[in-house]
C-alpha cells in the first residue's frame, strides 16, 4: 500500500450479473481516478460488491454486529478518504442489501467522509432516488455528500462506451470533480497542513478495541431476547 495515496472505496448495490450498476461504479471510479490524478494525487480503489457479502449480512443483522467478509468491507468503508455509492432502485428507495450494509457502520467513523451518490433505475422519473433517499441518508451518516449526485437510466446506456454519450458522461465528470476537490491527500507530501478538526474528539480506540465494542453490545442485546 502507498502510505500517500488517497484511498476510494466504491460500494456497488448491484444484484444482478452482469450489473448496470457496477458498470456506473466503474465509470465514475474511473473519472474520479482521473480527477485526482489531474490535482496530482495517487489514488488506490477497492470497490466493494455487495451482493458477496449477503449471508454475512444477513447473519450481522440477526447477531447485532458485523463478522466475516462483512466486517472487513466496513472496516475498508470507514478508512477510507473518499467513497463514491450506488444502488439499483427499488420500490422508489435503495436496495435492501444497500440499507443493510450502512445500517452497520460506525456513524463517528463516517463523519465528514466525502461521498459520492448515484443510483441505477428503468425510468428517468426515479432519479428523485438521490435527493429522497440517499441524500438523506448520508446525511444522517454525517458524511460530506457531493453537490451532483449521478443516476442512470435504461436510456443512458445506448452509448455506453462512447466518450460523447451525452448527459450521463458530464453528470459523472461534474461529481468526480466535486469529490476530487474534498478529498485531501494523506500526509504532508504537498506542504499541505492535516485538516484540524473543529472540536476537540475522543481519541480513536482502533479498530480491534472497537470491534470488541460492537460485539459485546451485540451479544448483550442478543441475551436479552433469550427466555430467562
Amino acid at each position: 500500500m502507498n502510505d500517500g495515496a488517497v484511498r476510494v472505496v466504491a460500494v456497488n448495490g448491484g444484484l444482478s450479473e452482469p450489473s448496470s450498476t457496477r458498470m456506473l461504479i466503474d465509470r465514475m471510479v474511473a473519472a474520479v481516478t482521473d480527477a485526482l490524478g489531474d490535482r496530482e494525487v495517487a489514488v488506490e480503489v477497492e470497490v466493494i460488491d455487495l451482493r458477496d457479502l449477503a449471508v454475512d449480512l444477513g447473519r450481522s443483522m440477526a447477531v447485532g454486529f458485523a463478522s466475516g467478509e462483512a466486517r472487513a468491507a466496513l472496516d475498508a468503508i470507514e478508512s477510507a478518504d473518499a467513497l463514491v455509492v450506488a444502488s439499483p432502485v427499488f420500490n422508489a428507495s435503495y436496495s435492501g442489501l444497500f440499507k443493510m450494509f450502512f445500517d452497520l457502520v460506525d456513524v463517528d467513523a463516517m463523519a465528514g467522509k466525502p461521498v459520492l451518490i448515484a443510483a441505477t433505475g428503468g425510468s428517468p422519473r426515479h432519479s428523485m432516488v438521490l435527493d429522497h433517499a440517499l441524500r438523506p441518508l448520508f446525511s444522517y451518516l454525517r458524511t460530506l455528500v457531493v453537490p451532483t449526485g449521478v443516476y442512470a437510466a435504461s436510456e443512458d446506456w445506448a452509448g455506453t462506451e462512447s466518450a460523447d454519450d451525452g448527459g450521463l458522461n458530464r453528470r459523472i465528470d461534474r461529481a468526480a470533480t466535486e469529490l476530487a476537490g474534498l478529498v485531501r491527500p494523506r500526509g504532508s507530501s504537498r506542504g499541505e497542513p492535516a485538516p484540524q478538526p473543529l472540536v476537540d474528539e475522543p481519541r480513536d480506540p482502533g479498530p480491534d478495541a472497537r470491534q470488541q465494542t460492537i460485539e459485546a453490545a451485540g451479544i448483550a442485546n442478543f441475551a436479552r431476547l433469550l427466555p430467562s
